[in-house]
């Protein structure tokens, strides 16, 4: 059984797991330095905003920086007596609405000033209420209670500001780290689609649209990409953010942050709805675009034929229904999307802020316990921090399942059977090619080939001839090993080409097709296809061989002429030069050309003839051609029809049988006079 798409993403996450691992370990210290944030900010707010308000000692002498001198009245904290103070009376401080009062007796300082007259004050204390003396501060009074906190209020700024400073420096390793790994994560995925995608038989191209086969390679491996980059960060982030958070909470209140606990399970269960919904949806969108790139490539490729019978409108209407499909399934992610983002995570923070105020409000009605202003504002400061990385990772859900169904598409690729390309040693060939008794059908039992049996010598030329359909080119096709025969047997030098890989079949093995095709690049790497065997004196010998130097002489860069995609600034006659080159170049034991000289002009076709004179030299050749004036000279000419040899033989031999070869070498020989007199 297959391991899932989800394990096998996270297996190619392990592939960089050092880089990620120390990546983790920045984020979890970055999230612990920056959590202290609001714990510092209670100490602050509780021991020196809001602690002044507390009940205050008069002393005999100043013995430390802890005693203030209220007008001549030496003061200190009840909390921060010492053994050597010696203690004169007792005092508090208390705050109503603006204005701050020192009333000469020991009160709580959650006691509620209710009337002020002269020196006299009304108090509520626990429900009953209280006449004591006191006076009303001034700002340079208070200000006086206030000089003993500056100090630690700045060291305690200071840490705060340093940790923030750490964190920085943390939380840029961990970007900086993660994104890396990412990235070289989706650098060796695409590295292994592609060199799958070149290790595929040939019938996995033949069933399949170039398009969509692009579209594995560069859009999904690109969802997935933002799936390493972003998306994985984010969750992670996230996650060790609420962890980090949830052990603040159950610190400050564990009550309260037991009631938070229950977000987890309802983000669980969406994330789990939301996945059953958007993965249908993500998949018929990413198979849909698949379509359109595969669309727009054919319609690119045929746009002469398009325009030229008038079909642009019948295009435009088949890639519409295409791009309507793609436009309705994506309003359909946006609607759930809508429905996730923030108003999932607005829901629950509206829950969350209500249970806070409830069960904080509840206890300091009924007096059971007294909030302090610090407690308050680190728990706010903690649940508003909470929802960020929540939103956040709501966000990224549709990314995920984007990623989560271009993952399952690349991988369904990945576990198409191939065969792994190995280099092999170059071995001595000598050419002797045979096909003993093959048969062989494309599909199921409809044989294109019929007990086909030949053989070429080495050094033989070897020519293959027939109407369209009759077997030629299935023939080449079972000598590279593109596709086994499911009868018979090839051999090459008597050695069964079934116990081979394809890459030692294909090594003494030279093709030059019916449409040559030229890569993006110069004339020079065209030849040497970047292998470093082929010398750039051997590509230009070979050039000068087929005589293909004729016009690349007259070329402004000459070898080093810059060429365009697939060729088309040379004519079809060029092109095939310099496939004929290219062959020449690595030298193949066996050459197959595969109607070579079907488009070529009259004019050309007489420098074709010379190249193929240079190149049958010493090597085997496979020659299919529908021109029989270019095969005139092969040692065999097999003929096909309906996947069987029906004649074999010299061209002379041939002629003299009267028959199909006869008939179709007369009508070439009368049409060719037909041209002459026109």
């Amino acid at each position: 059984m297959k391991p899932s798409t989800e394990k096998r993403l996270f297996q190619y996450a392990l592939t960089n797991k050092k880089y990620i691992l120390i990546g983790l370990i920045c984020l979890i210290i970055a999230v612990g330095l920056e959590l202290t944030g609001p714990f510092i900010a209670k100490r602050v707010i509780d021991n020196h905003i809001v602690g002044i308000q507390t009940n205050w000692t008069e002393v005999a002498e100043k013995q430390d920086k802890d005693t203030v001198d209220l007008n001549g009245t030496l003061l200190k904290r009840s909390d921060r007596l010492t053994e050597n103070d010696q203690i004169i009376g007792q005092h508090t401080l208390l705050q109503a609405e603006r204005q701050y009062y020192f009333v000469h007796d020991q009160v709580p300082p959650s006691s509620t000033v209710e009337d002020v007259t002269n020196d006299l004050f009304t108090i509520r204390i626990n429900g009953t209420t209280e006449q004591i003396t006191g006076v009303q501060l001034s700002a340079g009074e208070l200000y006086t209670f206030f000089q003993p906190e500056i100090h630690p209020i700045i060291l305690l700024l200071g840490l705060y500001l340093g940790l923030i400073v750490i964190a920085t420096v943390f939380q840029y390793l961990k970007t900086y780290l993660l994104q890396v790994s990412a990235n070289k994560v989706i650098q060796r995925m695409r590295n292994d689609v592609f060199e799958h995608i070149e290790e595929l038989p040939m019938n996995y191209f033949v069933k399949r649209p170039a398009g969509k086969i692009v579209a594995r390679v560069t859009n999904d491996t690109e969802a997935i990409k933002e799936l390493y980059v972003k998306v994985l960060e984010t969750f992670v982030n996230g996650f060790i953010y609420m962890i980090g958070i949830f052990i603040a909470l159950f610190l400050l209140n564990a009550t309260l942050a037991t009631i938070c606990l229950v977000i987890i399970p309802i983000l669980f269960i969406w994330m789990k709805l939301f996945k059953k919904y958007a993965g249908n949806y993500n998949r018929i969108i990413r198979s849909t675009n698949s379509e359109i790139n595969a669309s727009i490539n054919e319609s690119i490729q045929g746009m002469p034929v398009i325009q030229a019978f008038r079909r642009t409108k019948e295009t435009q209407e088949e890639f519409e229904q295409l791009n309507t499909r793609h436009f309705i399934y994506q309003k359909k992610m946006i609607v759930l999307s809508a429905l996730t983002s923030f108003n999932l995570v607005n829901v629950l923070r509206g829950v969350a802020f209500v249970a806070f105020i409830w069960y904080f409000g509840s206890h300091s009605l009924s007096g059971e316990t007294i909030i302090t202003a610090g407690v308050l504002y680190a728990f706010v400061d903690y649940l508003t921090r909470l929802f960020e990385p929540m939103t956040q990772i709501v966000n990224q859900l549709p990314q995920l399942e984007q990623a989560r169904v271009a993952g399952a598409r690349v991988f369904e690729l990945l576990d198409e059977k191939g065969e792994k390309v190995e280099q092999t040693e170059n071995q001595e060939v000598n050419g002797d090619v045979q096909f003993e008794n093959v048969s062989f059908a494309y599909e199921n039992d409809n044989y294109i080939l019929k007990n086909i049996h030949f053989q070429v010598k080495p050094g033989q030329t070897a020519a293959f001839v027939g109407h369209t359909g009759s077997g030629k080119s299935s023939i080449m096709n079972l000598l590279f090993r593109f596709y086994d025969p499911q009868k018979g047997k090839i051999t090459i030098d008597g050695v069964d080409t079934s116990t081979l890989t394809r890459q030692q079949i294909r090594q003494p093995i030279g093709i030059v097709l019916q449409d040559p095709f030229i890569f993006t690049g110069t004339v020079i790497s065209n030849i040497t296809l970047n292998d470093p065997a082929i010398s750039r004196e051997k590509a230009i010998a070979a050039l000068k061989a087929v005589g293909a130097n004729q016009f690349i002489e007259k070329l402004p860069n000459q070898y080093d002429e810059p060429v365009g995609e697939n060729g088309n600034e040379f004519s079809t006659g060029q092109r095939q030069l310099l496939s004929f080159a290219r062959a020449l170049a690595f030298d193949p034991a066996i050459l197959i050309l595969d109607e070579a000289t079907a488009n070529i002009d009259t004019e050309t076709e007489g420098m074709i003839q010379e190249a193929m004179k240079v190149l049958a030299k010493g090597r085997t050749m496979l020659i299919i051609a529908h021109r029989l004036s270019t095969i005139q000279h092969a040692d065999q000419i097999i003929v096909l029809q309906r996947g069987e040899i029906i004649e074999q033989g010299t061209h002379e031999e041939l002629l003299q049988q009267d028959g199909n070869y006869q008939q179709m070498y007369k009508m070439q020989q009368g049409t060719a006079k037909h041209i002459t007199a026109i």
